[in-house]
């Protein structure tokens, strides 16, 4: 089974930076297509960034230019640097994983098989 623990959500002001990390284990980690994803309160869950098998990545248009998604196989971690941050940027923020050489895709939520917990981060005006 394979589980995904985030770390690195925070409260920050507007403008200000923070680092999610998504660690993988119970799995030897590989280059499957990962995501991140974010939910407000009473919003709907919105893919954020997704790195592809190729370590292509895309984004949400609202947070191009401003976040980055890498991740360090050798450490099986994920990670999603944010910065600029904005109050309307305030989410839960969950790491998914689609299985292995499968696509996965910002607009669909159901094409990735695990998810974590979620972090919080909060940006105050």
């Amino acid at each position: 089974q394979v589980q995904l623990v985030e770390s690195g959500g925070g409260s920050v002001q507007t403008g200000g930076s923070l680092r999610l990390t998504c660690t993988v284990s119970r799995y030897t980690y590989r280059r499957n297509c990962m995501g991140w994803f974010r939910q407000a309160p009473g919003k709907e869950r919105e893919g954020v960034a997704r790195v592809d098998i190729n370590d292509i990545a895309s984004y949400a248009d609202s947070v191009k230019g401003r976040f980055t998604i890498s991740r360090d196989i050798a450490k099986n971690t994920l990670y999603l640097q944010m910065n600029s941050l904005k109050p309307e940027d305030t989410a839960m923020y969950y790491c998914a994983a689609a299985n292995w050489l499968s696509a996965c895709s910002l607009g669909s939520s159901v094409s990735f098989a695990y998810w974590g917990q979620g972090t919080q981060v909060t940006v105050s005006s």
